[in-house]
């Protein structure tokens, strides 16, 4: 199901950007989104990988992702192609206490993706989607060093609650993380829903 969409002009001087709810693969779906993820991977911008696994590997994660029932995957698309991803995590069932939150998680986008929009395309399309299952809340963690994303989400209104110093481990070195929240209803009452965000 596609979320959002921006077509190209008549004149075709720009490329349709889309964000899409995965719910099966169809086509090269699966092989483009781990060429994208792959890609991000390389470019430092991975969801965790530091390297890249095997492609088996890979495509077992992400038919993996589509069968929990607690996540939904949405994907970002350049003139149909998969460029990037995000997903949505709600608490499990038995997690009554935090039924009302969730966790925007495992966004990436590939470099040749970049600079279309489909960042911001991809974090509103987890927000409807947030706001449809009934969460209130939305939280997420972002190493410091991902500026453009750190700019993405402040830009949308989600706040600044925490940084971990030994969050992640790279090159031999420790790279803070930092913690975000967005909280949906504040935001929609001041009139900044996901339309206007």
């Amino acid at each position: 199901m596609t979320i959002s969409t921006d077509t190209t002009d008549s004149t075709g001087g720009s490329p349709a950007a889309a964000v899409d709810n995965m719910t099966e693969f169809a086509g090269t779906d699966l092989h483009d989104l781990c060429d994208a993820a792959e890609a991000a991977i390389t470019a430092g911008g991975g969801f965790g990988w530091l390297t890249v696994p095997p492609r088996q590997v890979m495509e077992a994660y992400w038919k993996g992702v589509l069968l929990v029932p607690e996540r939904e995957l949405f994907v970002a698309r350049l003139d149909r192609t998969i460029g990037g991803s995000a997903q949505l995590q709600r608490a499990p069932r038995n997690n009554e206490a935090q039924a009302l939150s969730g966790n925007l998680t495992t966004s990436f986008m590939a470099p040749w993706a970049r600079g279309h929009g489909l960042a911001r395309m991809l974090v509103l399309a987890v927000e409807v989607a947030a706001r449809a299952a009934g969460l209130r809340v939305l939280n997420l963690d972002v190493r410091e060093s991902q500026d453009a994303a750190i700019k993405l989400y402040e830009s949308l209104g989600y706040q600044l609650w925490g940084r971990h110093p030994h969050y992640a481990h790279i090159d031999e070195h420790w790279v803070t993380g930092l913690y975000y929240f967005k909280d949906l209803r504040a935001h929609d009452a001041a009139g900044a829903g996901p339309e206007s965000g």
